[in-house]
């Protein structure tokens, strides 16, 4: 049993609140245990100026970005604005989340259009950068079925989603909470399609090195952490 009574292979409770804001073309209030994000959905029917094709006959591929923070209470003590700058663990967490929905997205589909995911960290235990990719797929989801028109080709290849797995006194465990982060032997968050491919590992040593055995069952527990999440994740 873990500090909060769970086994090793079970996630936070999870709460997902679809159309959790009413300003943007699709909202999501994702929770995992006390980790709290809202990702939402802002489209704009035009591209990067970097994006656009100089040849007519070529049509146009869309786009899809992601912009990642911490709200100054979500965490103690209190976090800094990012006013003037944003700092490099932010840049790095916002371009793992871009990259991770990318990965599912036909852009030719798409076609003429740039969809924004912000993910607002409301309440950081742990985890926000998996949690902001799991309910920023959503997000994106609900946006892209505004916008799909019936019988074209689907903009959606597959689904995505994110966990963290890790090694705490020894014992591989899945979804760590900050309590656990913060003392792991080792720390490493997964993103993977939902046919159960992968799309990105991040694995990190805190101490001694870790053997492929560790390894292996660390992914193991996150494919079977976002099998379940998938399913959380369906309209």
């Amino acid at each position: 049993m873990r500090h909060d009574g769970r086994t090793p292979d079970q996630l936070r409770t999870i709460r997902i609140q679809r159309g959790f804001t009413k300003t943007s073309i699709a909202s999501v209030l994702i929770e995992a245990g006390s980790t709290m994000v809202l990702c939402t959905a802002s489209l704009e029917k035009s591209l990067p100026p970097w994006r656009k094709s100089k040849d007519p006959t070529v049509p146009p591929k869309g786009w899809v970005t992601a912009e990642y923070n911490m709200l100054p209470g979500s965490t103690t003590p209190r976090k800094q604005r990012d006013r003037s700058k944003v700092d490099g663990r932010t840049t790095e967490i916002q371009r793992l989340i871009g990259r991770s929905l990318r990965a599912v997205v036909d852009f030719e589909a798409l076609g003429e259009n740039t969809l924004t995911i912000d993910c607002d960290v409301l309440q950081a235990d742990g985890g926000t950068r998996t949690a902001s990719i799991t309910g920023g797929f959503i997000a994106l989801a609900d946006a892209v079925r505004q916008i799909q028109v019936p019988g074209a080709k689907p903009i959606l290849l597959d689904t995505v989603a994110a966990i963290s797995v890790g090694v705490v006194d020894g014992v591989p465990v899945l979804d760590l909470d900050y309590v656990e982060d913060s003392r792991a032997e080792v720390d490493m968050n997964v993103v993977m399609t939902g046919s159960g491919k992968f799309i990105e590992v991040q694995g990190t040593a805190e101490g001694a090195p870790f053997e492929q055995e560790t390894l292996n069952q660390m992914l193991s527990l996150a494919k079977l952490g976002i099998t379940r999440l998938t399913e959380l994740q369906k309209p």
